[in-house]
């Protein structure tokens, strides 16, 4: 049996519409990448590092959501996603070269003004291949794919503003999903956002505790 074969009776139970929300045709796919995407944004506003697995599952049950929705770039992101995240898991468990537990802090304004220059340049190349590709949304998927990989880098790195880079993207998101009637993964970028915010309360509060002493030394770029 070929490769594609096995892949295709693996994914097609994920593919099957349980019910219908208004005019999205919920599948198994979009269901389960909504708890886990909703259980991995909570572990992340906690700081917990089991966020890393569940957003591994996460990024499985999205990628074969958005592939089939031709949001290609979106799709893609999910493997991208998902090699971050094991490096993240890596990170925040061994602590780099410390040996020790990642500790949040803040990245160099340096690193941030460098992935908002590196996001021009992703987004217009990412836009002509996707839009080459048959892409439903090129620029906006472009744009937001750059959001979350610089939003992802800094997530690995446990700084602080990860929140900033992921609020935009969802901002983004929200309308893109429901535009493609995604609705109930719409929903579930509202549900992103507001843990966003209340993940960027949360970090800012222990940071101004004091509690993470010598996160500033290991994220420092």
């Amino acid at each position: 049996m070929a490769l594609s074969d096995v892949l295709g009776d693996i994914v097609a139970p994920l593919n099957t519409v349980l019910f219908n929300f208004g005019r999205d045709a919920v599948t198994w796919a979009e269901l389960l990448g909504f708890a886990t995407g909703a259980a991995c944004v909570w572990l992340t506003v906690r700081a917990r590092i089991a966020n890393f697995p569940v957003g591994i599952a996460n990024n499985l049950f999205f990628l074969v959501l958005f592939w089939s929705a031709r949001l290609y770039a979106d799709a893609v992101l999910q493997v991208v996603y998902l090699l971050l995240a094991a490096a993240g898991w890596w990170t925040w468990l061994r602590g780099g070269e410390r040996r020790s537990a990642r500790l949040m802090g803040h990245a160099s304004a340096r690193t941030v003004v460098v992935l908002l220059l590196l996001a021009v340049p992703a987004t217009w190349g990412l836009t002509v291949v996707l839009s080459g590709a048959h892409d439903i949304a090129p620029f906006w998927d472009a744009l937001t794919t750059a959001l979350s990989l610089a939003a992802q880098w800094l997530l690995n790195s446990k700084s602080y503003e990860n929140w900033y880079f992921w609020i935009a993207a969802d901002v983004v998101y929200i309308p893109l999903y429901f535009a493609k009637v995604l609705y109930l993964t719409s929903v579930v970028y509202v549900l992103f956002l507001t843990m966003c915010l209340l993940g960027a309360r949360s970090w800012r509060r222990e940071l101004a505790a004091g509690r993470p002493t010598a996160a500033a030394a290991l994220v420092r770029a």
